[in-house]
């Protein structure tokens, strides 16, 4: 019986290198589970990874949002383009 092409338990909660890989490998996820083709148990595994990867790309996003908003010392500025 072939193994099932699935992430190892271990590797579900692997952080990515940045938000980019894991915005990147979270939509892969995203159209493989959208298109309906996975057995049920690559995509419970492929729904908690992609779990993962959410919360992870979240507190990358509240990050940099901190990081923002200490530069502009806690206001927000309007989006100029002059």
């Amino acid at each position: 019986m072939p193994k099932a092409k699935t992430k190892a338990v271990s590797e579900i909660s692997t952080s990515p290198q940045s938000y980019e890989p894991a915005s990147a490998e979270l939509e892969e996820l995203a159209v493989a589970m959208e298109s309906g083709q996975l057995p049920l148990g690559e995509m419970m595994q492929g729904y908690r990874r992609a779990s993962f990867l959410l919360e992870f790309c979240r507190q990358q996003l509240d990050t940099v949002e901190a990081q923002i908003r200490a530069l502009d010392e806690g206001q927000i500025k309007q989006w100029s383009q002059d």
